[in-house]
């Protein structure tokens, strides 16, 4: 059903596009007619209204892979380095989420775990919404960032690291079967928001898949069901995703190519000192513009990759 409304959504889309074109075609060959120049400016900006909607459009043909179509879980990992990493850790979160915004995705968070002094350990969210996974697959890697730190008295230049996973949504059990017999659940009492109810009762919820050792968290709900049932999204999704990894590497395998995840295999770097650049490794594509990109504009870096994955 899921599948059939999002096609449906598509062909609305296009069609709605076609009529825009055609209105503008008769308003465009009345106004040359009668020689009325009054609307030349409108005209003007309901073309490149059109044009940004049909390059939009394009692009999302080039979305072709299984999962693209589908909403995303995304999850952020702050590396080595203490309050520094996990203050970067969140700076990447804000930015996903003011992404996701920008494109009228819904956003949840479903798991953070917060840092010592600033900044989130980790944290996992699901964003909702058409080609969100197609979109966001491009930023699985390790994220660097080059800054002059605020938490150092000194004022010295630090370097963090985060690591950004993205998961497809599961939005079947056809995706991905897990036996019952897998599943090891253990309950605890949650350390989240929630007031007493939260600290009084074990709500919080933790599955381990054991053929695979997969270990997802849950303890934002306060109910131990709705947990529980959220880590089983979350676990499908995992599972799924290490799936396609799998696949991913045969064909690397198979090619003659050999990649590494270490973390000096940075995707992307974000320099605010000395200088202002944000440079994402994989395609070359760089900007001066840091406050932006950190502000949830990434369309320009999101399609880079993309199309240079589809001309490879």
């Amino acid at each position: 059903m899921r599948q059939a409304s999002r096609l449906t959504e598509v062909v609305t889309t296009w069609r709605e596009l076609e009529k825009k074109v055609a209105d503008l075609t008769t308003l465009t060959d009345i106004s040359l007619a009668e020689e009325d120049h009054s609307l030349e400016d409108d005209i003007s900006r309901e073309i490149e209204s059109i044009e940004r909607s049909l390059e939009e459009l394009e692009f999302q043909l080039q979305l072709g892979g299984q999962y693209d179509s589908r909403g995303a879980m995304l999850a952020i990992h702050a590396g080595a380095g203490g309050t520094e990493s996990q203050d970067w850790a969140q700076m990447l979160l804000r930015m996903y989420l003011r992404w996701a915004e920008r494109h009228s995705y819904e956003t949840e968070v479903i798991e953070t775990s917060p840092g010592e002094e600033a900044g989130i350990k980790s944290v996992l969210v699901e964003v909702r919404g058409n080609y969100a996974y197609g979109y966001l697959k491009s930023e699985r890697g390790v994220h660097r960032l080059v800054r002059i730190s605020p938490f150092d008295a000194s004022h010295s230049r630090h370097t963090s690291f985060a690591l950004v996973e993205v998961m497809p949504a599961v939005e079947s059990e056809v995706d991905i079967t897990i036996d019952p017999d897998d599943i090891k659940m253990e309950t605890f009492r949650s350390s989240g928001p929630g007031g007493q109810h939260m600290q009084k009762t074990s709500s919080a919820v933790r599955l381990t898949h054991l053929p695979t050792g997969t270990v997802v968290t849950c303890q934002n709900e306060r109910s131990q069901l709705r947990n529980r049932e959220t880590a089983m999204r979350v676990l499908r999704s995992r599972l799924l995703e290490q799936e396609l990894e799998k696949k991913a590497e045969e064909q690397t395998r198979l090619k003659g190519k050999h990649i590494t995840a270490e973390w000096g295999n940075q995707i992307r770097s974000y320099v605010l000192q000395p200088y202002k650049k944000v440079k994402d490794h994989r395609t070359g594509y760089e900007t001066s513009d840091t406050s932006a990109v950190l502000d949830g504009e990434l369309d320009d870096l999101l399609k880079a990759y993309l199309a240079s994955r589809v001309q490879g």
